[in-house]
């Protein structure tokens, strides 16, 4: 047997004895991340994707696993975030009811919304400010989030 495939041999079975001694992974260990992208602000795709938030949070936690979600606006979505939005409430007790999700604006298009209005727009406090929104989602797939646009 060649040398390097004694070497690979040695690799393979010390990975197998680490898996092994680290044990399975629990369901209350699970832990779920998932990037829920909004850009458009029709209501109804506000609503839906605040559904989807819901739902997936409610389907793992029946199965004792966590599930943390970022909702990233920009462009028109950010409408999602503004003081009339037509989800504040939903915004409002989702905020307050896990500090799993988290709501994310684009201050590109804040700056550009501002601008436009001739004032700064207030958002709800509940939407954390984030550079880019785009940028944002790059990041949160890259680091291992899962991806939806409703």
């Amino acid at each position: 047997m060649s040398i390097l495939r004694l070497l690979a041999a040695a690799v393979l079975v010390a990975g197998g004895v680490l898996v092994a001694a680290a044990g399975p992974v629990s369901a209350k260990d699970k832990v779920h991340y998932l990037a829920v992208h909004v850009d458009d602000s029709n209501p109804a795709t506000m609503n839906l994707a605040l559904n989807n938030v819901q739902n997936v949070r409610t389907y793992y936690a029946s199965k004792g696993e966590k599930a943390i979600v970022e909702v990233v606006a920009y462009g028109p979505g950010l409408k999602m975030y503004m003081a009339d939005s037509p989800v504040k409430a939903r915004i409002e007790t989702m905020a307050l009811e896990s500090s799993e999700v988290q709501f994310s604006a684009c201050a590109n298009t804040h700056r550009k919304m501002s601008e436009k209005a001739g004032k700064d727009i207030p958002l709800l406090v509940e939407a954390k400010m984030v550079p880019s929104g785009v940028i944002r989602l790059i990041e949160l797939q890259e680091g291992g989030y899962s991806y939806l646009r409703p």
